[in-house]
């Protein structure tokens, strides 16, 4: 394996300022030691075709600034309705500068004739070592989106999205679950798990 166990306790730098990404990986990822990007490092445009490629020109990025391992990650929905969109443009698909609830008020708008509602919450950790050995990992949640926005928990499009795992009759959102709740079945819980696990540390 690229990245043993050797890693395991080691400080990771998560290349990313996004404080909910932050929190969320810190509570799920408790067996090692996260620190966010230092500020004055700037990451490069995230231009990959798919989240895979934008993980770890992230993840690159912060290892080549810091000289530490660090982990990149990118995560999206994919809407059947939408042959797949917004996908890695999800945190952009209302403008560059789009808040939260812009892109899910256009989510909806654009989902609302169609009556698949069927959609995907993907997300790739990438982690890259002190060497520039590289691992991804993917995890994913599958779920159906609401007509309208319910729950003050989470982030991006978690008010709308209804997760298959907590099963059937259960229409509580993603942003109605606790977060012990949320983390034990979403897609970046999923994918950092497995990243734990390459690392031989605690999730």
């Amino acid at each position: 394996m690229a990245a043993g166990s050797e890693s395991a306790g080691r400080r990771l730098v998560l290349a990313s300022r996004n404080t909910h990404k932050i929190r969320e990986l810190s509570e799920i990822l408790a067996g090692l030691d996260l620190e966010p990007l230092p500020n004055g490092v700037d990451l490069p445009p995230e231009d990959a075709p798919d989240f895979r490629g934008n993980a770890l020109i992230k993840a690159r990025a912060a290892r080549a600034a810091t000289g530490m391992a660090a982990i990149g990650d990118d995560s999206g929905i994919e809407v059947a309705a939408l042959g797949g969109r917004p996908g890695v443009r999800s945190a952009r698909f209302a403008g560059e500068e789009a808040t939260d609830e812009e892109n899910l008020a256009k989510l909806l708008r654009e989902v609302g004739p169609f009556a698949d509602r069927r959609a995907a919450y993907v997300c790739v950790i990438a982690h890259v070592d002190e060497a520039g050995r590289e691992l991804t990992f993917e995890g994913r949640c599958e779920g159906l989106l609401t007509d309208a926005p319910r729950g003050e928990g989470g982030f991006g499009y978690d008010p709308a999205f209804v997760p298959d795992d907590t099963g059937s009759g259960d229409e509580r959102t993603m942003a109605e679950l606790d977060p012990a709740e949320k983390h034990a079945i979403s897609h970046r819980g999923r994918a950092a798990r497995r990243l734990a696990e390459a690392l031989g540390a605690a999730a």
